[in-house]
Parts: structure tokens; C-alpha cells; sequence
């Protein structure tokens, strides 16, 4: 017999083990995806799904200003305790709206009233910028007649109730009662206004007599305006 033909023929077993590596490994593929996990493109596909989630887009920052007209109330932390009693607010009242007037006070040199000869620095007006506590400006207060508006369009004027000292060299506190607002917005419903943090704003330390009757002086100011609703 051909030797060639008594070889036998080479088994095909060894390989099996391999086949059975590669059945486990297509096993184990499918339990993962089973058990969430996914190929890259997939989850990439993935991330761009939570960018498109409206959620996430609804997160994103409201307009300043928005968003401190409507925490207006909610997140102040001002107290009138240290304050004199005559400026402090009835309990029945909230914190609705706090603001720093940055600005200036004008005055004029005049005849003091019913006084003839005698002249003196005569309350003109303020003109300030309404900021808030990240110092955002969110409106204004000028006069005569006091009137604060906010940059949402409502505004109001407002009669004095009662002031008191506030220390050398500033305004003195003021409490003030708001009428009716105009307007839709942040000042709608406010009842008191204080006047409080004073920096500033007296008349000026010149000389006013006859020769400089008419002129008029700017001075600067600063001071906090406390808007208050009722409970």
C-alpha cells in the first residue's frame, strides 16, 4: 500500500476550542448590550439625545433681570431691626424689591423762606440709577416729584411718612408711603419704600450769600432703596 495513503488524517479538534472562545465572546457581546452598554458610535448618539433633551435647554440662564424680578421677595435677606422705629415698615409687610441708588443731588443757592437777606442751599432734585446687588442697573428714581421706575415699565411716586438721622455728612433715613403704580411690572402693589445704607448727598460745604444766589452745586450719593409689599 501507498505509505502516502496510511497517513492518517490530521483531526480537526484542537480547533474546537477556539470556536468555543469566539461562541462565548459573541455571548458575552449580547449580554452587554442587554445590559446597556453600547459601542462608541453608539453612545455618542447617546450624548447628542441629552443635548436635544428639553430639560437640559431649560436649564440655561433666564435674562438677568428676569430672573431678579421674579426671585424679588423670595431671596432677601434684609432686616429693618437696627433701623429707627419710625422708618420701620408694619409686620403685615415683605421685602419685595431691594435696589442701590447710585446718583446725585442737586442744590441751588436761594433766599431762605420768609427770611429776607438771608440765603441758603435749597433742595432741588435726585437723579440716580436703580441697581440691583450684583449691580445690574434695573431703573431709576428722580424728582421732583420723587418717582422710581423700574426698566420693566411700571413705576410710582410715593409721600414721605417720617425720617430720621442718618449720620454726619448723609441723607437722613426716609420712609415713604407709594401710590398707585403705573404700568405692569416689579413695582405693582408696592406699599413702602425705605431709604436706608445713606452715603453722602448733603448740601455742599460752600459759602451760599447774595452774590451767588442762582448757582447751583452737584453733589453724589448713594443709598438703598427698600421696596416693600403687603402680606
Amino acid at each position: 500500500m501507498n505509505p502516502k495513503a496510511r497517513q492518517p488524517r490530521p483531526s480537526r479538534l484542537p480547533h474546537a476550542p477556539r470556536l468555543a472562545l469566539l461562541s462565548l465572546a459573541a455571548l458575552a457581546g449580547l449580554s452587554l448590550v442587554a445590559c446597556g452598554g453600547m459601542t462608541p458610535q453608539a453612545n455618542q448618539g447617546s450624548a447628542a439625545t441629552q443635548n436635544a433633551n428639553p430639560m437640559v435647554n431649560a436649564e440655561q440662564p433666564l435674562n438677568p433681570y428676569a430672573r431678579t424680578v421674579a426671585q424679588a421677595g423670595t431671596t432677601s435677606t434684609f432686616s429693618q431691626a437696627s433701623l429707627p422705629a419710625p422708618i420701620q415698615v408694619p409686620a403685615d409687610h415683605r421685602v419685595a424689591w431691594e435696589t442701590v441708588g447710585v446718583g446725585e443731588i442737586t442744590y441751588e443757592c436761594r433766599d431762605k423762606a420768609n427770611m429776607p437777606g438771608q440765603t441758603e442751599w435749597v433742595f432741588v432734585g435726585p437723579k440716580a440709577t436703580l441697581n440691583d446687588r450684583q449691580g445690574r442697573a434695573v431703573g431709576r428714581y428722580w424728582g421732583p416729584p420723587a418717582t422710581w421706575a423700574a426698566n420693566d415699565g411700571s413705576q410710582l411716586t410715593a409721600t414721605q411718612v417720617a425720617v430720621a438721622p442718618s449720620g454726619a455728612g448723609n441723607l437722613p433715613y426716609q420712609l415713604v408711603r407709594a401710590n398707585p403704580a403705573t404700568g405692569a411690572g416689579a413695582l405693582v402693589g408696592v406699599t413702602y419704600i425705605q431709604r436706608v445704607a445713606l452715603k453722602g448727598g448733603v448740601a455742599p460745604a460752600a459759602p451760599c450769600m447774595a452774590g451767588n444766589k442762582g448757582q447751583q452745586a452737584v453733589v453724589p450719593y448713594q443709598a438703598d432703596y427698600i421696596f416693600w409689599k403687603a402680606v
